[in-house]
């Protein structure tokens, strides 16, 4: 073989080589994570595992998207969209996230915030916490049910892009925020005082019968060990 086949060869594998696409690595996500919701709103992601189907699915708010949503991670936008909300009722006020498995993977554990399998409804005096992407951690005792079904009353901190945010007693998914109890006090700790309004959790418990009843996509739902 010539000298120039040889070199157009080696330039041919040169040239292959550099076009060879490596996928990117899967982006983690775990109850607690940062979600961006259509491109503009901010929530955050209330748990993740498989459900009955064995389809990577999610939670959050559904007043943070409806069927059809897409859904991409706050903390690496550049990995595009992950997943899609696939179902929702806005009473019960949860939304359902299909995951795409080759971009996403699923973790228990997000800055040291733990979910280790579903808890029952907390009841008065127990003590909850909550990751959510706006305000972090923060933990208060349980007050009881609130006054709308599915509700329970913790006082914990929530604000905007909190919507969705686990929470949890004793490491267990108890529920996600939906709101504050009230706007006559601050929704969040002043000055590591915890004179700021009780945060309004549904019931993951409530949330997934309903979804079961339906037998929507999340039936049998179980967390990330």
């Amino acid at each position: 073989m010539s000298f120039r086949a040889i070199a157009a060869v080696l330039s041919a594998m040169m040239l292959l080589g550099g076009g060879v696409a490596h996928a990117a690595a899967p982006v983690p996500l775990g109850g607690g994570s940062g979600l961006v919701v259509n491109g503009d709103t901010l929530c955050t992601l209330t748990a993740i595992g498989n459900d009955n189907r064995g389809n990577l699915i999610g939670f959050t708010s559904a007043h943070c998207g409806g069927p059809g949503a897409v859904v991409a991670s706050e903390a690496d936008q550049g990995a595009g969209l992950v997943g899609t909300m696939v179902a929702g009722n806005d009473t019960l006020d949860y939304a359902v996230i299909k995951f795409d498995p080759q971009k996403v993977r699923p973790v228990s554990e997000v800055n040291g915030f733990r979910i280790d399998g579903i808890g029952p409804d907390p009841v008065f005096g127990q003590v909850a916490c909550k990751l959510g992407r706006t305000t972090g951690y923060s933990c208060g005792v349980t007050w009881g049910p609130g006054e709308q079904p599915g509700t329970i009353v913790n006082q914990v901190c929530g604000q905007p892009g909190d919507s969705g945010a686990p929470v949890t007693v004793d490491n267990k998914l108890v529920g996600m925020i939906h709101g504050a109890f009230s706007e006559d006090l601050p929704t969040c700790v002043v000055k590591f005082i915890p004179l700021h309004t009780p945060a309004v959790t549904m019931s993951i418990n409530t949330q997934l019968a309903d979804i079961a009843a339906k037998d929507r996509p999340g039936t049998g739902f179980v967390p990330v060990s």
